[in-house]
């Protein structure tokens, strides 16, 4: 039999904040600089490419705002004073909602937030944008996160 591949729309985000919702993750990238070095009495006349440092985008999280639900904008105004950063776990869910892939993310902070626009003749759900800056992403399997 074989095996289907995971699907993408099921996920949960467990950020320090109230179990919420989100809509939409991205920045689960990481790359590493390339570096490319020749010294002068080389034979070759191209350069030598060496792994740099790694490198990670920022997360960016959305969810649909909530009545009475401010947390987003609360970590980020309070940020200048606390510089409170928290790991956040990002989780991809089989149908049976058990994590399948786990992306542990350290250290993270508000770097933005953001707001859908008003539009007075369209019917849209009103999304809050929050990027954040972190110190690096771990991926487990989801059986060894337990």
């Amino acid at each position: 039999m074989e095996e289907i591949p995971l699907v993408n729309f099921h996920f949960q985000v467990e950020w320090g904040g109230t179990k919420i919702g989100f809509t939409e993750v991205t920045g689960l990238d990481i790359e590493y600089d390339v570096l490319e070095y020749r010294h002068g009495a080389s034979p070759e006349f191209s350069t030598q490419k060496l792994p740099g440092l790694r490198e990670f985008n920022n997360i960016v999280l959305k969810r649909g705002m909530h009545k009475n639900d401010n947390e987003f904008f609360e970590w980020f105004d309070d940020f200048r004073q606390s510089k409170e950063r928290r790991d956040i776990t990002i989780s991809l869910l089989d149908e049976e909602h058990v994590p399948t892939v786990v992306w542990k993310v350290r250290n993270t902070w508000p770097v933005s937030i953001q707001y859908s626009k008003l539009h007075a003749t369209k019917t849209k759900v009103f999304i809050e944008r929050m990027e954040l800056a972190h110190e690096g992403i771990y991926v487990e399997n989801g059986n060894d996160s337990k």
